[in-house]
Order: C-alpha cells, then sequence, then structure tokens
C-alpha cells in the first residue's frame, strides 16, 4: 500500500508558471525563460485551458523565447546558453522591458542569473531578472518574486512623493482569470477620488509609468495574501507606505475599501462620502428592477464557495451580506500559515449579517469537496429522508468543482483558477459595478433552460 499523498485539483501552477504569468501581463515585457523546453509549453497550455481561453500576451505564450537547457547545460552550466539567448531575443524581440525567469534546473545547477544579466543591463538594455524556480513556491509566490524585482531593479528611486498618485497591485494576472475587469474595476473608482492610479498590468498601464511607481504615495495591495513581500521591499527601498485589504467585491465591502483609502491618504471626507452616496444609490437603482422577480421566484440559495484567499473570502462576504444567500461552507485552496488561516476564518465567522460558515483551509480540492459531502450529509441526516434542508444550492468554485456541484444538485459558476467553460476578457467583480455582474452570472446560471 502506497503511503504517497497525491494533490488533487490544485488551483495554481508553480512559481514559474505564476512569473510566466506576470511578466507577460506587464506592457510590452519580453519573458526569457532560462528552463527546459517543456516549463513554457505546459504553462502555457494550462493557461489555454484554466485562464478563460487568455493566453500569452504581448510575447507570452509559446512566442516567449528561451534557452531550452539541455543535458549539457545541466552537466556544464547553461550561463553561456542564457547569453546567447539573450542576444539572439534583443535582435527579434521588440520589448520596452525584458525579464530573465529562472526554473528549477537552472536553479539547481547554479548558473548565476545576476552575471550574465548585468552587462546588459549596464549597457542601457531594460532588463532584469528573477530566481523563479517553481520549488520556491506557488504562482502566487512568483508573481510576488516578480514584483520585488521590478521595485528592486527596475522602478526609480525618488524622494518626492505625489501625494495622490497609488500603487495598485493583489490581484495576479491570469491565475486571478478575471484579472483585468478587477483591477479596471478598482482603477476606475480610485480614479473618481481624483487619484493617479499605476495598476502595472491593465491596457492603462506603461513601461515608463512603473518606472516611476516610486512616486507614489500609497501601495494599495488588494488581498490579505498574495504581493505582501513586494509590499514591504518597496516600503523598504523606495519608502512608499503600504495598507492590505480584502478584495472590494459590492456595495458593502467596497464602501469600506474607500473609507480606508481615504483614511490612509487623508482624503476630503466630504468627497469620499458623496461618492459613495452616488454608487450605492446607483448600485440599489440598477438592482431594483430584479427584486421582484428575485423574491417571487425565490433565488436565494445555499452556497458553497472554494477558491484563492481573495474571492473565497470576498465573494462569501458579498453574497451574506450584499446578496442575502446562506454560505455554508468555504473552502479555501491557499498555502497559509496558522496566523493567517486565524484571521481570515475571524472575519469570515463574523459576517455582518450573522451567518457563520463552516470555513475548511487545504490545498487540495478533493478534501475540502468531501468536507462539503460530509456537511451535506449531516443536515440531511437531522432533517431525515422526507427533506432536503439545504436546498436550493450553489457552488461557486472553479471548473474543477462541476463534478460536486451536480453532486448536490447545484447550480454552479466558475470564478476561481482553473476556469475552463468561460471566455473572459474583460470582465470583473470589483467594485459596486462588479457586484452586479456577478448577481447577473449567478442568476443567469439559475434561470438558464426557463
Amino acid at each position: 500500500m502506497s503511503n504517497y499523498n497525491f494533490v488533487e485539483r490544485p488551483r495554481y501552477t508553480c512559481a514559474l508558471g505564476g512569473a510566466i504569468a506576470t511578466v507577460s501581463a506587464l506592457p510590452k515585457a519580453v519573458p526569457i525563460l532560462h528552463a527546459p523546453p517543456g516549463c513554457a509549453g505546459n504553462f502555457t497550455w494550462t493557461q489555454a485551458g484554466g485562464c478563460g481561453l487568455q493566453v500569452g500576451g504581448y510575447c507570452g505564450g509559446l512566442s516567449m523565447p528561451g534557452s531550452n537547457v539541455q543535458e549539457r547545460e545541466v552537466v556544464f552550466g547553461g550561463a553561456e546558453r542564457l547569453e546567447q539567448e539573450i542576444k539572439n531575443a534583443l535582435e527579434v524581440m521588440q520589448g520596452e522591458l525584458y525579464f530573465v525567469l529562472t526554473s528549477c534546473v537552472t536553479e539547481v545547477i547554479g548558473d548565476d542569473i545576476g552575471s550574465v544579466v548585468r552587462p546588459f543591463a549596464e549597457e542601457g538594455v531594460p532588463i532584469l531578472f528573477a530566481e523563479t524556480g517553481g520549488f520556491r513556491g506557488n504562482s502566487y509566490q512568483g508573481y510576488d518574486l516578480v514584483l520585488q524585482s521590478l521595485f528592486k531593479n527596475f522602478v526609480a528611486k525618488t524622494e518626492e512623493k505625489q501625494p495622490k498618485t497609488v500603487n495598485l497591485w493583489g490581484i495576479a494576472p491570469f491565475i486571478d482569470v478575471f484579472w483585468r475587469g478587477n483591477l479596471n474595476g478598482i482603477r476606475q473608482l480610485l480614479a473618481k477620488l481624483g487619484l493617479s492610479v499605476n495598476s502595472f498590468f491593465t491596457v492603462d498601464d506603461s513601461a515608463a509609468g512603473i518606472r516611476e511607481a516610486g512616486s507614489a504615495s500609497l501601495n494599495i495591495v488588494v488581498s490579505e495574501v498574495f504581493g505582501q513581500g513586494a509590499a514591504q521591499l518597496a516600503e523598504e527601498i523606495h519608502g512608499i507606505p503600504y495598507i492590505r485589504t480584502p478584495l472590494p467585491v459590492g456595495p458593502s465591502a467596497t464602501d469600506a475599501f474607500l473609507r480606508q483609502i481615504g483614511a490612509a491618504l487623508n482624503l476630503d471626507s466630504a468627497l469620499l462620502e458623496s461618492l459613495i452616496t452616488y454608487e450605492n444609490k446607483r448600485y440599489y437603482s440598477l438592482l431594483e428592477t430584479l427584486a421582484d422577480c428575485f423574491n417571487d421566484a425565490d433565488l436565494q440559495r445555499y452556497a458553497v464557495v472554494i477558491g484563492d484567499t481573495n474571492y473565497a473570502a470576498g465573494i462569501t462576504r458579498f453574497l451574506a451580506d450584499d446578496l442575502g444567500w446562506l454560505p455554508e461552507v468555504v473552502g479555501i485552496t491557499d498555502i497559509l500559515d496558522d496566523d493567517q488561516q486565524v484571521e481570515i476564518a475571524s472575519r469570515l465567522t463574523r459576517l455582518d449579517s450573522g451567518i457563520s460558515p463552516e470555513v475548511i483551509f487545504h490545498t487540495d480540492g478533493s478534501v475540502i469537496a468531501d468536507a462539503v459531502r460530509a456537511h451535506w450529509n449531516k443536515y440531511q441526516a437531522q432533517a431525515g429522508k422526507y427533506a432536503n434542508p439545504l436546498s436550493p444550492a450553489f457552488v461557486i468554485g472553479s471548473s474543477l468543482d462541476r463534478e460536486l456541484a451536480k453532486e448536490l444538485g447545484a447550480g454552479h459558476l466558475s470564478v476561481g483558477f482553473p476556469v475552463a467553460n468561460r471566455a473572459v476578457i474583460s470582465r470583473g467583480y470589483t467594485g459596486y459595478s462588479g457586484g452586479l455582474t456577478l448577481i447577473e452570472d449567478l442568476v443567469s446560471i439559475i434561470i438558464a433552460g426557463r
């Protein structure tokens, strides 16, 4: 009998996969992989199958250059091969930023990437690197490592800070399948407060803007987990304070988010409250047209939410405090330490609505699915065979959770990675408008086929 433990239904890739996704999303950036050929190919097809059909970027996917490390480089070292690949990439790839990323193999054999990259940088080439061997962590760690390298090696240092300029991150490109819409939703709200926002990865960002990120007066990390290392490094190197905040989905969370930003930047309270009042009025005016059908058709649901910390926490709060649904189980798939688990569980069991869902932390999606079944079976046993106390139900998770939803007789919406059954371009769930979009998606699933 084998004693090996297998992780089924993972919700992320390795650190290199996250780094590739992050660099691919940077404006006019060219990732250069120092890796065996399989790394780029495997991640490209993972991206295609799990990111709502989004593949590549300016120079991502199968078009990214790589050193194609073979047995010879493993034995004799691959620094010379990488140097040649960088020269080739500079000849045929037109970029505003070149980013060398390492793999497990090239880190294990000990190639000195800095000594290869440094001469090119000294000649004026906008090139930098990050050590992103897959064993360093999951895709969110790769995302953080790329941001750290940007603040360490690319962002210009300046003592003069712009009082109404902020940097925004915490939403990992591609691994958060709705990253474009989510970043834009927050960016547009902050712009209404008169802020200039550098969000790094949207079509409105640029390499020149990222280089000036050191002049920001505040870094806003829209996550309690992702991008924290980069925030600490930016504070240390550039003197930029940071705040971390949950992903704001819907009016309750977005009201709190805007007030937190206002307090951190000492913004005019009248302007802030005026914006909140306007956005709430708009939100509920638009939602009002759905209210009668929502109530008459009894569209309230018992809910299961499975995903990373950003989505699991943000969507659960929205369902319970804004939509009036009843979250029963929340499964969080990130690698978290004990203190992080306690903090997040405490917040999810102290919702304004008074609802207190069962919170499960595990990286194995199958373990979470088993816990959901056990929760449902417990209530079924208490009710007897003539009643189903947790029905109708709905599962909000990833494409991996469709079978669980089918078992429960529940609706299903793919939101978190991997998303294989939806095409995504600019859709997002942040802010007031994002809450309405999420309601549209949930209700559309329920009424489909009527």
